[in-house]
């Protein structure tokens, strides 16, 4: 099952929110859909869930088209949009048979199906609370049970860990994992450390254009340099390293260099050779190399 975003173009008055956008995910992946407030993600996702209509192009899924075929297309999506719409006066099993209903499920097979979630989500103990009682955390928690509860082919969140404490985002994350072995799934978030733990590829858009789109592994690898950490007993001199990339002194110490390198493997060897031929005592070397945000800032700034 995969979903297939197609030459999107969105236009409100003077302002183009989506500038003919392509990409594309597939079963058993989580891709990372990124960027600024205002980039576009929200009017991708409700495009592709057939809550909005596009002034071009199209959304596939399965080979289906979301113009064409929207009430197929609804069986197979499950939304976690970022503003949560609840009804905060019914109680949370309540709502989820509720909602289950409108999917046309019903006896046996909706109860089961119901508590099934109610489990999954860790709803057990909120089950017959009213919504609106519940904490955020645990708002966030039914409106991922809503998204799941027809048992969708593909998922798309939209900030689905907002409000949760540090134990939640664990248990949710695992969730997200265990839900994204058999299904397609869309996870766009701010928090990119939660990307790098959980996504398989990134597609980052900007002012309504894609600007990156790759595996999360290969975008760390040709998104430019890494930093190499030296220490030393014996003070140091800026001009031993200056051939291997840009020098400087961390936090003043003049036994300590941070060197921005292109090759942190070969530049190791090098820096490793000085040492030696130094006659320097190292007390350590450590290569950190770029993470998402970093990349993230540098993509979204220059394009």
């Amino acid at each position: 099952m995969s979903l297939d975003v197609l030459h999107l173009t969105k236009i409100y008055g003077q302002q183009k929110a989506l500038d003919s956008i392509s990409f594309s995910a597939k079963k058993g992946e989580i891709l990372g859909f990124l960027g600024p407030n205002g980039a576009g993600k929200s009017t991708t996702m409700k495009i592709a869930t057939g809550y909005l209509l596009p002034d071009d192009g199209d959304v596939h899924i399965h080979g289906l088209s979301v113009l064409e075929k929207p009430k197929e297309i609804s069986k197979l999506v499950g939304y976690l949009p970022e503003h949560n719409p609840l009804y905060l006066d019914m109680y949370v099993k309540e709502f989820l048979s509720f909602i289950g209903g409108l999917y046309g499920m019903s006896g046996k097979n909706l109860r089961l199906r119901v508590n099934e979630l109610l489990s999954l989500c860790g709803l057990e103990r909120e089950a017959h609370k009213k919504i609106g009682q519940l904490s955020k955390g645990y708002r966030q928690r039914a409106g991922l049970a809503k998204a799941l509860i027809h048992d969708p082919e593909v998922i798309i969140l939209d900030e689905p860990t907002t409000g949760l404490d540090p134990n939640q985002l664990v248990e949710i994350r695992n969730l997200i994992k265990d839900i994204s072995q058999n299904k397609t799934l869309i996870l766009s978030t701010h928090i990119m450390q939660e990307v790098e733990i959980l996504c398989d590829k990134v597609v980052i858009i900007n002012k309504g254009k894609i600007v990156a789109s790759d595996l999360l592994s290969n975008l760390k690898k040709t998104s430019g340099n890494s930093i190499l950490l030296l220490e030393t007993e014996e003070s140091l001199k800026l001009e031993w390293f200056a051939d291997l990339g840009e020098v400087s002194f961390q936090n003043g110490q003049h036994n300590a260099l941070s060197i921005t390198v292109a090759d942190s493997n070969e530049a190791r060897k090098q820096v490793l050779q000085i040492i030696q031929n130094k006659q320097l005592t190292l007390l350590g070397i450590q290569v950190k190399e770029r993470n998402l945000e970093s990349i993230f800032h540098q993509i979204t700034q220059s394009s």
